[in-house]
């Protein structure tokens, strides 16, 4: 389904879609990708878990998300699957020592940690703006989604 997009002058970095709709899947999924949730245009965040004041390309002020303790329980919840079944499954498979599984999960559980935090972080606040949450409300931001 396209939506008709309004026209806007070409150096203008702010265009609105027709519909009004908040699109939960992408906004969440622009989240992930580091990308502002509604134009996706835009960095999400400036350093590894600090998210930028506004969006530069669209403008939407994101300094107010409440993105706090859901990324790392998330985090937590999902390493931990992961890391506990690829435990118990090479334990089934192979006979190893406890310091040669010290030298394959530790490693495991850090590098999953790393590269899930951010994304999910992302998503969360994706998740917030796309649910009107934790600031994002209709008070003084267009309700919009360019998706």
């Amino acid at each position: 389904m396209t939506e008709a997009r309004q026209a806007v002058p070409a150096d203008t970095a702010e265009w609105r879609p027709a519909s009004k709709k908040r699109l939960l899947g992408t906004s969440m999924w622009r989240g992930f990708r580091g990308q502002c949730p509604r134009c996706a245009k835009g960095r999400l965040f400036k350093g590894f878990l600090k998210s930028v004041h506004e969006c530069d390309a669209c403008g939407l002020a994101i300094h107010h998300h409440r993105a706090d303790d859901l990324p790392p329980y998330l985090t937590v919840f999902i390493v931990g699957h992961v890391v506990v079944a690829g435990f118990m499954g090479m334990e089934e498979a192979v006979e190893l020592t406890m310091w040669e599984h010290l030298a394959i999960w530790v490693p495991v559980t850090i590098v999953l940690s790393l590269v899930l935090l951010q994304p999910l972080k992302g998503a969360t606040i994706g998740l917030q703006w796309a649910l009107k949450m934790g600031g994002f409300s209709d008070t003084g931001e267009p309700e919009e989604t360019f998706g």
